[in-house]
């Protein structure tokens, strides 16, 4: 390693870490949503994979059809989860310009 090459990495280091921490305010500020029941229920999560909020249409609301219900919030719930999956690697590529670097995994 030539002379302050090591600094020079420290330097990219840091930067990298400074746009990691850029992007995870970024990704707890965005918000995904997942679907099911063409609609009926509605999950929100922010980009960390926390939910937001839950919408159910009161229409599906039906004390004999609970399981039906249950289904329908854990199906939306896993969309929404997939969908802020889908935000983190986005963001993650972008931090990293396209490459697959073993060992750097968002905190979260």
């Amino acid at each position: 390693m030539g002379k302050g090459g090591l600094g020079d990495m420290m330097k990219q280091v840091q930067k990298m870490q400074a746009k990691m921490a850029e992007m995870q305010a970024e990704l707890e500020k965005a918000e995904v949503e997942g679907s099911a029941g063409g609609g009926m229920v509605k999950v929100v999560t922010n980009g960390k994979n926390e939910i937001v909020s839950i919408t159910i249409d009161p229409e599906v609301v039906n004390r004999d059809e609970i399981e039906m219900l249950q289904d329908l919030v854990v199906a939306a719930v896993n969309q929404a989860r997939e969908k802020a999956q889908e935000l983190q690697s986005e963001q993650m590529s972008s931090l990293t310009g396209g490459l697959n670097i073993p060992g750097l995994n968002l905190p979260f």
